[in-house]
């Protein structure tokens, strides 16, 4: 009997042992899925997706070169972005209607794509970080207190070069010979007017025999009609960055071409078109600028407020091969220009 209870007790300590080591073993498992759960979860925040507005004035290439480079530079940054992508197709009320959604959308960052797209958003929100391109001037546009301090949370990168008009006036009047060149603009487009008022201005400070001959739209349609009043008028033409006439280019392209009227553009991709040759740069390279400053600014490392307005860099003269043939333009190799057909 004794040895019988000595068995039952052997049994009992050892059954004893084995729910413990079990315990046990529960417990260290318990700790270590804990563990990797709060890791997993630990990583899992550590990437923030950001929505960020985006609102264009109007479709034409430059404007979406621009916008292909701020969205490259926030990819090769590693930000995980969703974009909230709108077009006013150059309609002022849907610019207003577009700048007014988005900020009701509570957005992490707006990108503004040209002046009117600025402006709106602008007007609506002091709290959203903007980020613009496609702006001829910052500070007429009332967009910023000055490019070396914005001041408040609006900042980005001008379509302006300082040497840009200087070159372009000096090109028509030295090496084309012009005398009246004619400018089509709409001139409710702040940034428009501020154009063509620099190169009055310009004209008189470098000394050019060279006089503008204004043509003023308001729509895309008036565009072409403007092109041919200037006929007789003109022995030049200046398409500036207008979004208006821009959108309507191929219409001066023609009238331009058929009265062998060289025709200078004030960006690559109207080059392209058929405008005759443009000092300029690269709109995907200051989209890509503006980009930058955007992921500095969803990084929490600068605000607008501090980050001074970018100008292009890189300027050249680039002409079209089949205008110059055209209209029958002699190339000279000291224009060192670079040629697209």
């Amino acid at each position: 009997m004794r040895k019988n209870w000595l068995k039952y007790a052997v049994a009992l300590f050892s059954i004893v042992l084995v729910l413990a080591a079990c315990g046990t073993a529960k417990n260290d498992n318990a700790a270590n899925n804990n563990t990797e759960d709060e890791g997993n979860k630990s990583t899992s925040t550590d990437s923030k997706k950001y929505k960020i507005g985006v609102t264009q004035i109007v479709e034409h290439p430059s404007l979406n070169a621009a916008y292909d480079g701020f969205k490259k530079a926030l990819e090769d940054a590693g930000l995980d972005v969703e974009y909230d992508v709108q077009n006013a197709q150059n309609d002022n009320s849907t610019n207003t209607t577009i700048a007014n959604n988005l900020v009701g959308a509570n957005v992490d960052l707006i990108f503004a794509n040209s002046t009117p797209s600025a402006q709106a958003v602008a007007s609506v929100t002091q709290d959203i970080p903007i980020i613009f391109t496609s702006v001829t001037d910052a500070v007429t546009a009332e967009l910023v207190e000055s490019n070396e301090n914005p001041g408040g949370n609006v900042t980005g990168t001008i379509d302006n070069h300082p040497e840009a008009i200087p070159n372009t006036l000096k090109f028509l009047s030295e090496q084309l010979g012009s005398k009246n060149v004619g400018m089509i603009f709409n001139s409710g487009e702040q940034n428009s007017r501020a154009q063509v008022d620099t190169v009055k201005k310009l004209i008189e400070d470098l000394g050019l025999d060279l006089t503008v001959v204004e043509a003023s739209v308001a729509t895309s349609a008036d565009v072409k009609q403007a092109a041919e009043s200037l006929l007789g008028k003109v022995d030049s033409l200046y398409i500036i960055t207008d979004n208006t006439v821009v959108s309507a280019l191929e219409s001066v392209v023609s009238v331009a071409n058929d009265n062998k009227l060289p025709m200078i553009v004030g960006e690559f991709d109207s080059v392209e078109r058929g405008g005759l040759g443009a000092y300029g740069f690269e709109y995907y390279d200051i989209g890509y600028e503006a980009g930058q400053m955007a992921v500095k600014i969803l990084n929490g490392e600068s605000t607008p407020a501090d980050l001074p307005v970018q100008v292009p860099q890189n300027l050249k003269l680039v002409m079209n091969k089949d205008t110059v043939e055209a209209i029958g333009v002699e190339v000279k190799d000291e224009w060192n220009a670079e040629f697209v057909e």
